[in-house]
């Protein structure tokens, strides 16, 4: 399994309009790909409120690749929140079972 872990930090000011994407788009869609089997939206917290995040699990690197493409250690950014955001990072781990 691949754990992926995706972090924007939107610009200031656009905080609700990107929050407003992240649950009505981005959680939705996100539920709903092939091969992703859990996913964890990660909401601001008061001492980072520009901060958002999505921790993946995905069931293997091709599934991964189906998604993302070829390029899946580069961030996707929907177009539709392009304009949001004011920088993102993406990591990707193998899962450790515990």
């Amino acid at each position: 399994m691949i754990m992926r872990v995706f972090q924007v930090i939107v610009k200031p000011g656009k905080e609700a309009a990107f929050g407003k994407f992240f649950h009505e788009v981005a959680i939705p869609m996100m539920r709903e790909v092939p091969g992703l089997v859990q996913v964890f939206p990660g909401a601001p917290r008061p001492t980072s409120p520009r901060a958002f995040c999505f921790v993946m699990m995905w069931e293997s690197l091709e599934a991964l690749k189906a998604f993302a493409g070829e390029e899946y250690t580069q961030p996707h950014i929907d177009p539709a929140e392009a304009d949001l955001v004011e920088s993102r990072e993406i990591s990707h781990f193998d899962l450790v079972a515990v």
